[in-house]
């Protein structure tokens, strides 16, 4: 397939650029993956289409404040770093750092008057630097000292609360950007969902910045995804082998939920606990082994994103979707309206 197969016009003014206040109440397409058909609610309407016998995967990943500004030790110039992933070793992380011509191995950078002190290692081969860190006390804290929040490159309005790119039920650091899907659900909504029956369980998926990293072939086959980590608990493995097994839907709360069951289960569905990278690359043609339904968001043209949700809703459906979408006037992207494909 063709990169050109998965392009939609959109009006710049439909990618929203801050969250709406409440949660629960962006707008929310239900579309059906067999007929094509959808109808529009709000968020807070997911409840009627949950019930006993389904389980809700969500990513539990906090997305820490990656994006900093320092200063190179031998010159003073300035320096803009974001951190993508540890690296193997801790304190070392694979990092943007822009501009980066003059970053080469043994060059050090000084953030926050010395209160962070990174040192290149090595250069990648896609042009990102391995940097060892040095602090005195906890890392998180000094990141939260020295750090802001990287939000996506099309969002250009500044987030007054950084509080609302998390999730509410995040707990494990790690994420340069948010799970998007989970942004919509609140403490009480959450709730709601288990009272009529819903078992609700937990992954964690890392995501990386690359998740923004257009497809540059034509050939969507030969695009080169990107690594993320993930984690897969006791008690989250043993919810979705007995739910498969039992006949119930799995339900993904966004792409990165989805990626990480489909990565890591058995071909009958099933699931161990385990913990590992995954580049997995789902677009049409994938048959899924795990995931039944999705919670997601809109997604950019042309991008792996909107080619996974074309797999599991199929590529017409989707673009007549988002034709539909765009029609009603739904706000797009990160901080924009939802869809839930069954």
């Amino acid at each position: 397939m063709k990169k050109s197969d998965f392009y939609y016009d959109l009006p710049k003014e439909l990618i929203a650029q801050t969250p709406i206040e409440r949660r629960d109440s962006s707008r929310l397409m239900v579309l059906d993956k067999k007929t094509g058909e959808y109808s529009l609610r709000h968020f807070y309407d997911i409840v009627d289409f949950l019930g006993d016998g389904d389980l809700l995967i969500l990513n539990d990943s906090r997305v820490i404040p990656a994006r900093l500004f320092g200063v190179r030790e031998d010159t003073g110039g300035t320096v803009e770093l974001v951190m993508l992933h540890e690296s193997g070793s801790e304190n070392v992380w694979e990092c943007m750092v822009r501009p980066g011509r003059r970053c080469k191995p043994g060059a050090r950078l000084i953030f926050g008057d010395s209160a962070l002190i990174g040192e290149v290692i090595e250069i990648t081969a896609g042009g990102n630097r391995i940097i060892s860190f040095k602090y005195d006390g906890i890392f998180l804290e000094v990141l939260d000292r020295l750090g802001q929040v990287p939000l996506p490159p099309y969002i250009t309005e500044k987030l007054d609360d950084p509080e609302r790119y998390q999730t509410v039920y995040s707990k494990n650091p790690g994420s340069a950007a948010a799970p998007t899907a989970g942004l919509h659900f609140t403490n009480d909504l959450l709730k709601k969902i288990c009272a009529k029956g819903v078992k609700i369980k937990y992954i964690t998926l890392h995501v990386g910045l690359g998740t923004f990293r257009p497809v540059k072939e034509d050939k969507i086959e030969d695009h080169l995804m990107h690594s993320e980590f993930c984690i897969i608990p006791d008690d989250t493995a043993e919810a979705v082998t007995h739910i498969k097994k039992s006949g119930g839907r799995v339900i993904a709360v966004g792409t990165t939920s989805c990626r990480t069951l489909e990565a890591f289960s058995e071909s009958d569905g099933t699931l161990k606990p385990q913990s590992g990278w995954t580049d997995i690359y789902i677009y049409p043609g994938y048959r899924f082994k795990c995931v039944d339904a999705l919670i997601t968001n809109f997604h950019l043209p042309e991008s792996t994103l909107i080619m996974l949700v074309s797999a599991l809703a199929g590529r017409e459906n989707i673009l007549n979707a988002y034709k539909a979408a765009i029609d009603a006037k739904m706000r797009f992207f990160s901080f924009g309206d939802a869809m839930f494909i069954r």
